[in-house]
């Protein structure tokens, strides 16, 4: 992916190129900016006439017709029906986004709306929630946040609650104030003793440190460690192998249901595989993560996604970080006709709020 040229213009997806737009002349660069631009508001495929009368450029329809046949030729505009005008092939939207699409900041009013609703002190998942319903209201479309990893945020501290002999309640705070609790079955049975010696031991001594860090150095520890010692470090690295063990990957959708109604997705077949693949998550999880250490808005058009229920379809990302580390990913998935100029700023601002909220919570990821 190449690095963004200006703070007008999105990236473009590693995988398609259209061609280049410098081999096009001025009028015809002018028609193709145009033409998408009028499919996108109308969703009709637009012909020559209407061009003549809306394009500003003082040619005959039969040049129009002439230009559109070359921009054909070269893949960037198709025709559906015979004599019923052209829309843009997916190699069209992206020399359209890349090149030719004006996109201006949002509106401080908007900015504003987005800072306000994405409140700290909220948790994580509240957080992620809001997130991706402000994505899905603000565009109309889908919005999907990744969930951040836990060994990304700080152990704050940890309560151990005996359930019966080889089972223990876990309840974990960590820094971005979210609660988890964990059922953890043990190897050996422990007193409540044991289980607050462990706790106390942990929150002595790890609070404020990284999740990632805590294992590898208690078992430094336990390898330095004098024998009365090791009894503690090594039920403290049993108990916290389960506590502090990596979440499964997960994302936050919202406004699925805002793609029933869209005429560019009126297939029942195309909507249920689309559905399908919002319910597993998985692959656009991973598509997500493709582009989670590349600075700035990535765009996937149509088939460039590499999942088959999002061709026709768009997806606009960018990470959002919190005291110079990437947390994850937001977008917003929308059919490849929708108004990117609206989207991309939408988007970009979202992850520098989510990010500013983050930061709010827990200042760097790693500190408590």
């Amino acid at each position: 992916m190449s690095r963004r040229r200006d703070a007008t213009r999105p990236d473009s997806s590693p995988d398609t190129h259209a061609p280049d737009p410098h081999t096009l002349d001025p009028r015809a660069r002018h028609l193709l900016r145009t033409l998408i631009a009028r499919y996108i508001r109308s969703g009709e495929p637009v012909g020559s006439q209407t061009l003549a009368r809306h394009a500003g450029l003082d040619v005959s329809a039969a040049t129009i017709r002439n230009i559109l046949s070359d921009l054909e030729e070269v893949g960037l505009l198709s025709a559906p029906h015979t004599s019923a005008g052209r829309v843009p092939t997916a190699q069209g939207y992206r020399l359209f986004v890349d090149s030719l699409l004006q996109v201006r900041p949002l509106p401080d009013s908007e900015l504003a709306r987005l800072r306000g609703e994405l409140p700290s002190g909220t948790g994580t998942q509240a957080l992620l929630g809001s997130a991706s319903e402000l994505l899905s209201a603000m565009t109309r479309f889908v919005g999907v946040v990744s969930v951040p990893k836990r060994e990304q945020f700080a152990f704050r501290r940890v309560e151990f609650v005996q359930v019966d002999s080889q089972r223990v309640l876990a309840i974990v705070v960590f820094a971005d104030n979210e609660v988890q609790n964990r059922i953890i079955q043990t190897r050996t049975s422990y007193a409540p003793g044991e289980l607050e010696r462990v706790a106390n031991y942990l929150n002595h001594h790890f609070a404020g440190r990284p999740v990632s860090e805590i294992r590898t150095i208690l078992l430094h520890e336990l390898r330095s460690a004098r024998s009365e010692m090791e009894s503690l470090l090594a039920r403290s690295i049993e108990l916290a192998e389960h506590v502090l063990a990596p979440d499964s990957d997960d994302m936050v959708l919202a406004g699925q249901t805002r793609l029933m109604g869209l005429q560019d997705l009126s297939d029942l077949d195309r909507l249920r595989e689309l559905f399908e693949a919002f319910a597993r998550k998985r692959e656009i999880l991973q598509l997500l993560e493709r582009t989670v250490h590349a600075p700035g808005v990535r765009i996937f058009i149509g088939e460039e996604t590499g999942l088959a229920p999002l061709e026709g379809m768009s997806l606009v990302t960018a990470p959002y970080a919190a005291g110079g580390q990437v947390l994850g990913v937001l977008g917003v998935i929308g059919p490849t006709r929708m108004a990117y100029e609206r989207v991309i700023p939408v988007v970009e601002a979202a992850a520098d709020a989510l990010g500013g909220a983050f930061a709010r919570d827990v200042g760097r990821p790693g500190d408590a």
